[in-house]
């Protein structure tokens, strides 16, 4: 998997089910919408910085730990 979209994806996807967290919680607490994190962890969204600190803030961890 060569593609930084989708291994920034599956980086989120794995840390997200290891915290028990559902699309839909992750997406609320980054005040994102759940199709687009779903999106985002299949590889399909190109992140932006501004979503990107989001998500790694709502997942309690720094952005280098999904890169």
């Amino acid at each position: 998997m060569d593609n930084i979209c989708a291994r920034m994806g599956q980086a989120i996807r794995k840390i997200r089910e290891k915290k028990g967290l559902s699309q839909e919680k992750l997406a609320d607490m980054a005040d994102l919408h759940r199709t687009y994190i779903g999106q985002v962890e299949r590889g399909e969204k190109n992140l932006t910085l501004r979503s990107l600190e989001r998500i790694a803030k709502a997942l309690g961890v720094n952005i280098k730990d999904l890169l």
